[in-house]
């Protein structure tokens, strides 16, 4: 099991709390993102709108500002509070993230490292550097589209081939947004259970 990181932040629920109540398997889909940190050794915050129904998580939730709904919000409250140390970002619809990878991406010393598939940047499993906050909250201010922003800032990038080392990289960062996704994961999570 890799070392312990607990100078680390992770808004487990910046992007998409509203989904934590959703259950699979028996468990919140929220508890599958926390199991992977833990498993990687990072202490988890939960970040989360005010009106969000969370389970009982077994970590310190912080209730980030009600406005604006942007994916941002979450990972700028979770900078803010993580004292100059780094973020590593996992949105709570995302339960079939692998610890090695999160351990990966807190082990990195760059500002930011973000997983890319198919072309497109996967921001919410990413490292966030303290220096980054400023850029993103004037990002976050003027309601910039998340990705956009990350571009922006010259994040290094993670590719497929990269991310190979960890698994699928489909499964790996699969965001449960529809009910296809949540298809998937649901058949990914039954299989990971018989398999071990």
């Amino acid at each position: 099991m890799p070392a312990r990181h607990s100078a680390r932040f992770s808004p487990a629920a910046a992007a998409a709390a509203s989904a934590a109540p959703r259950q699979r398997a028996g468990r919140p889909l929220i508890a599958y993102p926390l199991a992977a940190l833990a498993a990687a050794g990072i202490e988890a915050v939960v970040l989360a709108k005010p009106d969000s129904e969370l389970p009982p998580l077994g970590c310190p939730i912080v209730r980030e500002p009600e406005l604006p709904r942007h994916p941002l919000c979450g990972i700028v409250a979770a900078l803010r509070g993580a004292r100059g140390r780094a973020v590593i970002a996992i949105a709570c619809d995302m339960p079939l993230a692998d610890p090695a990878l999160l351990a990966h991406l807190a082990a990195a010393t760059d500002p930011l490292l973000v997983p890319v598939l198919g072309g497109r940047l996967q921001p919410l499993q990413a490292r966030y550097g303290p220096e980054l906050r400023p850029r993103l909250e004037t990002a976050l201010e003027r309601e910039e589209p998340l990705r956009r922003t990350v571009e922006s800032l010259s994040p290094h990038l993670l590719g497929s081939e990269e991310l190979s080392r960890f698994g699928d990289p489909e499964r790996l960062l699969l965001n449960v947004n529809n009910g296809e996704d949540l298809r998937r994961a649901e058949l990914a999570l039954a299989e990971r259970r018989t398999t071990g």
